[in-house]
């Protein structure tokens, strides 16, 4: 089987027209395997004394604080997002296309995924509770497994205002990257000077449009000096450390279980101190990339992967939770060494080709939705899509953090796990 994908993508790859951009699709793919990676390695759940324990790599070794900027790849994403957003908005302009169309095209292929994910949970959840697993495991399970789209929840907004922005862009250049950012500083200022936590929460809005803007500069072959790329990742880097040694910030690039405050919940200026350091160091990085990716070998591979990593994104923490419920039926087996403690490391690695196994299984059978059949009708209206977006929006941040199966909240979990449904088929992106 490995071997027919291999050669459906090699003919794709072959087939890869001279003036796109690969090291876009490299990023792309390398981002969301740091991710899958990331969360593998963190969830550390043990057992002691015939009790589950709900460990945490984060909590369980401090040192380990610094290696999450190199583990937080989200503002790669976004600027990567900013780039591929940009160059399918132009080629809707030059086809003469309108918004809601462009919009129904982007929008189908990120949210109609979503829904089979939400939908196994909502049989799953109820299916646990029939076995008789209590709510706080089915809880837990879920928002773990739910975390993944959190993200998507962001970034579904940031595509429905990204051809404005990349408007904006053209007219005002770097004043539409500098705005977000300034306002990104003020609302820290508000979240730590002022206590007005809740204004903290614009950030993300702020932090992530600015980042998804630098995908516009690249697009347009701005900031090309490679003096001005090396500051960007040097001062990236001397803000982040001033940041997170004399700031109010923690250290850690991503949420550590009872820290008071956590870079990324909501976002804080962090994370744009990083997003200049990966901005510049893979736009200097970018000549080298493209030689590579010119050989067939590393492009079909990459043109392999992009064509599974939704379904791998949304899919690996599912994976990885229902794995971890069957260790615990056995007995725990594989969950008896306290977490980062030189023999755990070992068997994490045992752990990490179990969970490579296991959502081998989902990417075989899910991983062909991952380009919906072309709609059968127009688009909807953008008034209806921008609508049914944000019902999609809001269930989906309920389930993050709340998951389902918390007793006594059926009509809450009712309410999340059918808003991305309802509004899926508002904007008209299923049953089409």
């Amino acid at each position: 089987m490995l071997g027919k994908l291999w050669a459906s993508a090699a003919e794709l790859a072959s087939k890869t027209p001279p003036n796109r951009n690969r090291t876009i699709d490299l990023l792309r793919a390398l981002s969301i395997l740091t991710v899958v990676l990331g969360h593998w390695l963190m969830a550390a759940p043990w057992m002691e004394d015939g009790e589950v324990r709900g460990g945490h790599l984060l909590e369980a070794a401090p040192w380990f604080h610094w290696l999450t900027w190199i583990a937080q790849v989200m503002p790669v994403f976004f600027f990567v997002g900013g780039y591929s957003n940009g160059v399918t908005w132009d080629a809707a302009r030059r086809d003469g296309l309108s918004y809601g169309a462009w919009l129904d095209a982007r929008m189908r292929r990120l949210m109609l995924p979503v829904l089979g994910l939400i939908g196994f949970w909502a049989v799953a959840g109820f299916a646990a509770s029939l076995g008789g697993v209590s709510s706080a495991k089915i809880m837990t399970a879920s928002r773990i497994a739910m975390l993944p789209t959190w993200f998507l929840a962001v970034y579904f907004g940031v595509v429905m205002l990204a051809p404005a922005m990349r408007e904006a862009w053209r007219r005002f250049g770097v004043a539409t990257v500098a705005l977000p950012l300034a306002l990104a500083a003020l609302a820290d200022v508000a979240f730590f000077r002022w206590d007005l936590r809740a204004v903290g929460w614009l950030n993300y809005l702020f932090v992530w449009l600015g980042v998804h803007q630098l995908g516009f500069a690249w697009l347009d072959g701005r900031w090309r000096s490679r003096a001005l790329q090396a500051a960007l990742v040097v001062g990236g880097l001397v803000l982040l450390v001033w940041m997170t040694r004399f700031g109010p910030w923690p250290i850690s690039l991503v949420g550590v279980p009872g820290q008071d405050v956590s870079n990324t919940t909501p976002p804080h200026l962090p994370l744009l101190a990083l997003a200049a350091v990966q901005f510049g160091a893979v736009r200097l990085a970018e000549p080298i990339l493209e030689r590579l990716l010119e050989r067939r070998g590393p492009w079909t591979a990459t043109v392999l992967t992009n064509g599974m990593i939704m379904t791998v994104f949304l899919w690996h923490s599912t994976a990885m939770m229902l794995l971890f419920g069957l260790a615990l039926l056995l007995g725990g087996v594989g969950l008896h060494t306290e977490p980062a403690s030189g023999i755990w490391w070992w068997v994490r690695l045992g752990w990490l080709g179990v969970f490579s196994l296991g959502l081998s299984v989902f990417v075989a059978f899910l991983a062909r939705f991952e380009r919906p059949a072309p709609a059968s009708a127009p688009a909807a209206h953008p008034a209806r899509q921008v609508a049914g977006i944000a019902l999609a929006c809001g269930g989906i941040a309920i389930l993050v953090l709340a998951g389902v199966g918390e007793e006594g909240a059926v009509a809450r979990d009712l309410c999340a796990l059918g808003l991305p449904f309802v509004g899926a088929r508002l904007a008209g992106y299923s049953g089409r």
